[in-house]
């Protein structure tokens, strides 16, 4: 069997950051854990506490951090652009403070503004941010979309273009969501889906698979809709994770769950990707 991947999910941080993402690891039985450090749908930046920072980089748990959902490197407000810049600069300055993993930030829309303008302004504003990270910093990682709107990159071959973009910089990773993989197309349902969609993956971007966000779908395949479901109960079903596991492309990839509902749920479909690990 190749390298075992860590199973876990997106925790609440109520009550500090290590202190309750701590506790809600527990809870759900995860084994590494992804974490908000700002209001997920705000501008707001704060400094963290100290302590709770040191702690959690002291416990050796894998950790990511998911930046706000407002950042948009393909946006044309330049209030957009100037705020998604400080967020991701603040995330990953952050990330050192915490020995995290990865920062995942979304790949972006272009908006109202022509794909070729807003892939030139990608290069000149997120680039200089790569290069910014410290050698015992995050990665930054690039999470596809569901396909709607004029976004950037959805499915895994628009992450060729996007990762030329950046000039293919080596701290620049890729995150992968399940739900909107398959609504942008990619039928990890069919028979041999996931194996098409990571051995592209790994054609293209080979190693820069850092983290796959694993979630059900509740609409169909190419739906272009980013709704989550709970783990084999929406459209793309249990195995398609399983395989997903098996594959050399994420072997050893951590995989963390961002599914509805709360503790319980949550608990029931990291022990369900465990069972479905378990047994590879």
């Amino acid at each position: 069997m190749s390298a075992t991947s860590l199973i876990g999910g997106h925790v609440s941080v109520t009550g500090g950051l290590a202190t309750g993402g701590l506790k809600s690891m527990a809870e759900i039985g995860a084994e590494m854990i992804q974490v908000f450090v700002t209001n997920p749908r705000g501008w707001a930046l704060n400094d963290g506490k100290p302590d709770q920072d040191a702690k959690l980089a002291e416990s050796g748990v894998e950790t990511f951090i998911h930046v706000p959902y407002l950042v948009n490197f393909g946006s044309p407000s330049p209030e957009t652009l100037a705020s998604s810049i400080a967020v991701v600069r603040h995330a990953l300055r952050r990330g050192v403070q915490i020995a995290a993993k990865g920062v995942v930030v979304h790949t972006g829309s272009a908006v109202t503004q022509h794909r070729d303008d807003a892939m030139r302004q990608l290069h000149e504003s997120l680039l200089p941010l790569l290069e910014e990270i410290p050698d015992d910093g995050p990665d930054l990682l690039l999470e596809p979309m569901a396909g709607q709107g004029a976004m950037l990159c959805a499915t895994v071959q628009d992450l060729e273009p996007y990762l030329a973009a950046l000039e293919w910089h080596p701290r620049a990773g890729v995150c992968l969501d399940t739900c909107h993989a398959f609504a942008a197309g990619h039928d990890l349902a069919a028979e041999g889906g996931v194996a098409e969609m990571l051995d592209e993956l790994h054609r293209l971007a080979p190693g820069r698979l850092k983290l796959v966000h694993a979630n059900d779908s509740k609409d169909v395949c190419g739906s272009k809709k980013d709704r989550h479901e709970n783990i084999g109960a929406g459209h793309i079903g249990a195995e398609p994770f399983a395989e997903i596991m098996r594959h050399p492309a994420a072997a050893g990839v951590p995989i963390c769950i961002e599914t509805p509902g709360k503790v319980a749920q949550h608990a029931e479909d990291i022990a369900l990707l465990k069972k479905l690990r378990d047994t590879l």
